[in-house]
């Protein structure tokens, strides 16, 4: 029986560590390319778990936060372990995660950040004699590690487990997508006027502003959006106005955009969703880095990347109750025999987010700029309206689905990974610095379950 089942559990999101005494709790780290890592004195019942982002420092222009990087995050982790009463020559790790984030040559090394990472905590562990009891790191999917609190048991799980479920499953026909596709709820009015405000840079924001007050969930949804961990304002924002004062009009902009998606994606823990809410959080954290990424590469316009991230995935609402049906199988098809998303899609549907997510778009007469990374946030190369936007929203999802695992269902082919860095002008040596660039909110905890 799995010991962890039913506890309380608190997730660890990457940059922080915790440190206890023996509690009725669960420490969890999901974990892409970051790197994780637990110790324990099981003696004097110490333990705890870091969640590691990086190896080292990438530029010193760059805020430096110690915890975030395991050359000076470790050795500050193993100290607050034997502060807090642990015995350092008792302490036992084990290191999970650090996937790689592309295909590899003997030429070409950079790419492997979760790998650089790993061995820079393999080289502490061992300077300082603290024995690894188990360690699971690289391949390109995630895992969950994971610490019991009362027993001071790791275990390593892959990330979204469905166990042993046996799958009974129809496929749809393409009248059931047809259907799906005509039946989903629409995303509002004031999205849409947005997007094209957007695409136009035609910015009315009062006349926004009024809407948005006149609206009192859509107001309430933005300001709740506005007070929250990611977007980080240190400021408690009560009302629209003093949102416009504190963010500026084009960064309430994208809130109301965003907040106003919000209703289209399925909340709950099920299909594409790995948690309750994944599906919207993917989409508005992918939407910041997006954003975040065309300022670095100057490849698109910001507020275009912004919004191209947060419709990337629309598709998926749609057809979020086939996945939910299917879930096991999906799960089997990628981990086994190693496929991505949209392949295991096509397999076992007949379409893919990205097909679905071109039909919404088409309907709702989303700006055509729009439409490829929507339809090709998968298969870049196919892009032709919008290259650049479209490899740019690839690289941000990879950098999402590698460094935020754990969020929603998802595996891209990372084959184009350096066709897409050569599109945006970054070299693989550059790679840890633009992920060291993403906004550190980003990061923080946002599931809800």
């Amino acid at each position: 029986m799995d010991e962890n089942l039913g506890m309380p559990k608190q997730y660890i999101e990457s940059g922080n560590y915790i440190v206890s005494k023996p509690a009725n709790l669960v420490l969890e780290a999901c974990l892409g390319t970051c790197v994780g890592v637990t110790l324990c004195d099981k003696t004097a019942k110490i333990g705890g778990l870091y969640h590691i982002l990086l190896s080292e420092p990438t530029d010193a222009a760059i805020p430096w936060q110690p915890s975030y990087y395991a050359s000076s995050g470790l050795p500050a982790f193993i100290d607050a372990v034997c502060n807090e009463g642990a015995n350092r020559h008792r302490l036992e790790a084990c290191i999970a995660g650090g996937a790689l984030l592309g295909p590899l040559s003997r030429r070409d090394m950079d790419l492997d950040i979760g790998g650089r990472t790993a061995g820079v905590v393999a080289k502490i562990l061992q300077k300082q004699a603290i024995p690894v009891t188990a360690s699971e790191t690289g391949g390109f999917l995630g895992c969950n590690l994971i610490l019991n609190l009362k027993s001071f048991n790791t275990s390593i799980e892959p990330v979204g487990s469905p166990g042993d479920i046996e799958v009974d499953f129809a496929k749809p026909s393409a009248d059931d997508i047809d259907n799906a596709i005509k039946t989903v709820q629409p995303i509002p009015q004031i999205a849409l006027k947005i997007i094209r405000m957007i695409h136009n840079k035609d910015y009315d924001m009062p006349e926004v502003a009024r809407e948005v007050e006149n609206d009192q969930i859509i107001s309430a949804r933005v300001i709740s959006l506005c007070n929250s961990a990611i977007i980080g304002v240190k400021n408690k924002i009560d009302s629209i106005n003093r949102a416009i004062i504190l963010l500026g009009e084009k960064h309430l902009f994208q809130l109301v955009l965003s907040a106003a998606i919000e209703p289209f994606f399925p909340e709950g823990k099920q299909g594409y969703s790995l948690c309750k809410g994944g599906l919207f959080y993917h989409s508005l954290k992918t939407a910041l880095v997006a954003e975040s990424l065309a300022r670095a590469t100057e490849k698109a316009n910001p507020d275009v990347a912004y919004t191209a991230g947060l419709l990337h995935d629309i598709g998926k609402a749609a057809i979020d109750q086939y996945i939910d049906k299917a879930y096991p199988l999906f799960y089997r098809i990628m981990q086994k025999k190693s496929q991505e998303l949209i392949s295991a899609e096509q397999e076992v549907m007949g379409t893919t987010h990205a097909d679905v997510g071109r039909q919404l778009a088409q309907m709702w007469s989303i700006p055509e700029t729009l439409i490829d990374p929507i339809s090709f946030h998968h298969e870049p190369h196919k892009a032709t309206t919008a290259p650049d936007l479209t490899y740019l929203i690839y690289l941000t999802d990879l950098i999402m689905s590698c460094f935020q695992a754990g969020l929603e269902l998802d595996c891209l082919n990372h084959s184009h990974l350096p066709e897409c860095l050569q599109k945006t002008g970054i070299s693989s040596d550059k790679l840890p610095l633009i992920i060291d660039l993403v906004p550190r909110n980003i990061f923080v905890q946002a599931r809800l379950f």
